[in-house]
């Protein structure tokens, strides 16, 4: 984890996303601590985060903010775990699926928002997801556009959406080359 997370800093990642989830994702706490000490860029836990425990262990392991998935919490605890993590002094990165999951983040407050493109059900990919969901996401919140990212096309065509960030995993794990796979994902912004 550490000489990745090096090579995607620098490739110019301004921050990574660490899985910590063993049994579906082989993750791990220690993988997050070492990239945390390998490199000076935020880092989010992304894993299952699912009740206060889970939020005050990310920022034990070193996490600089975490990840709620809308889909899978209850409005209060959404908003409750929203909460601990700010506390903390943590940004919290809400993904959705859809407009109805997208109304239920800003119900929160969310500044930071993920649109995941893969069904969390069936694993299949919309590429044409974060574009659709795109148009209902308010300025002032910084719009990340998440899986199904295969390269600068893609890159662009979020960026195009009004995407301020990626988040890309198996096109930068598979690379043979990370630092240049996330090089050539950073595309101009539109001004």
């Amino acid at each position: 984890p550490a000489v990745l997370a090096a090579s995607y800093v620098q490739g110019g990642a301004s921050c990574l996303s660490v899985l910590t989830d063993g049994p579906h994702f082989s993750g791990s706490a220690g993988d997050l601590v070492s990239a945390r000490a390998a490199v000076g860029v935020p880092v989010l836990r992304k894993d299952f985060t699912v009740c206060e425990r889970d939020v005050v262990d990310a920022r034990i392991m070193g996490a600089d903010a975490v990840l709620l998935i809308v889909a899978a919490l209850a409005d209060d605890e959404l908003s409750k775990l929203h909460a601990v993590s700010k506390a903390l002094g943590m940004d919290t990165l809400v993904e959705v699926h859809d407009e109805a999951e997208l109304k239920r983040a800003l119900a929160i407050g969310a500044t930071l928002v993920g649109v995941n493109q893969r069904d969390l059900h069936s694993f299949a990919v919309d590429t044409s997801r974060a574009v659709r969901v795109a148009g209902q996401i308010p300025a002032g919140v910084v719009a990340v556009a998440e899986s199904g990212i295969a390269g600068v096309d893609d890159a662009r065509r979020c960026a195009d959406a009004g995407y301020r960030a990626v988040l890309v995993g198996e096109h930068l794990v598979r690379a043979a080359n990370p630092d240049k796979a996330v090089s050539e994902l950073r595309v101009p912004l539109p001004s």
